[in-house]
């Protein structure tokens, strides 16, 4: 009797091991990674208007061709849970997560747009186009549903506003709104030409929550891999200024310099605003 309790207890023990190796979670790793999608977006100081004693808006575009902004654009399909940042925006348009505006008015963020409006500023409109029936030898009529293409996507535009705050005095930068730009080639009777089209605008406040909540690989250590939110907050991109509030209803420095001179004006204004801070100071 003895042995039989003996064995019969042996052998529970024998499953519960065996129950707990199969229960164990596989980690595709060297260790466990910290669920992202109960990560929260970065918390920022308030502000108060009385606090701000300079503000400067400025429009910069984020170029996914140059080394540093690749991580933006890939991976172009779904890798290790993770996507690109126009397939995000897209994932929470669709679901109604976040909400486009439209970027043919203004970027005010008041038209608010539908996902069919998305996808046709996409060019993915829907068709009609007349076939034969092969089995009958008719002519009909078929409706072709157009399809988005992301990989369209080869610039952001990045309103933000930089200001002085002499609480602490400090120069801050807030990122107000992001807008996908499509480049894509539309074929006439002469030439093939490149155009460029802003699809929609996202306040960034609003999409900082889905952001956060999704991984983008840091190149240089994985180890130290960031979100989204991460990636603007810190401001880890290149970019360049096209824009700067002025009297001249807010024009693009292509409206009146081409060339050479246009990229040193850009340069211009972000001199102008490092230095505004430094040249408070009395050394």
């Amino acid at each position: 009797m003895r042995k039989l309790i003996a064995k019969t207890g042996m052998l529970v023990i024998v499953l519960s091991l065996l129950g707990k190796v199969s229960d164990a979670q596989i980690v595709n790793g060297a260790y466990q990674k910290s669920d992202m999608f109960q990560k929260k977006p970065m918390p920022l100081p308030s502000v108060r208007e009385a606090d701000v004693f300079w503000s400067k808006q400025i429009w910069r575009i984020i170029d996914l061709r140059e080394k540093m902004n690749l991580t933006l654009y890939y991976p172009t399909t779904e890798m290790d849970g993770r996507i690109n940042l126009i397939n995000l925006l897209l994932e929470g348009v669709q679901n109604g997560q976040i909400t486009p505006y439209d970027a043919r008015l203004d970027d005010d963020f008041k038209v608010p747009m539908t996902y069919e409006q998305v996808q046709e500023a996409f060019g993915a409109e829907e068709s009609t186009e007349e076939t034969i029936d092969f089995d009958t030898g008719d002519r009909k009529t078929v409706t072709i549903q157009g399809e988005i293409r992301p990989g369209e996507i080869k610039q952001y535009m990045v309103k933000e506003e930089w200001y002085f705050d002499k609480q602490t005095s400090s120069l801050n930068v807030r990122i107000i709104g992001i807008c996908p730009i499509r480049e894509f080639v539309r074929e006439n009777e002469e030439q093939s030409q490149v155009q460029r089209q802003k699809v929609f605008w996202v306040y960034y406040p609003e999409v900082r929550n889905l952001l956060a909540t999704n991984l983008v690989l840091n190149p240089y250590n994985q180890a130290q891999s960031m979100s989204f939110d991460d990636l603007f907050i810190k401001r880890f991109f290149n970019s360049y200024v096209v824009k700067e509030s002025n009297v001249y209803n807010n024009r693009d420095i292509s409206a009146y310099l081409s060339g050479k001179n246009a990229m040193l004006e850009s340069k211009r204004i972000e001199n102008e605003i490092f230095d505004y801070e430094q040249n408070l100071w009395e050394y």
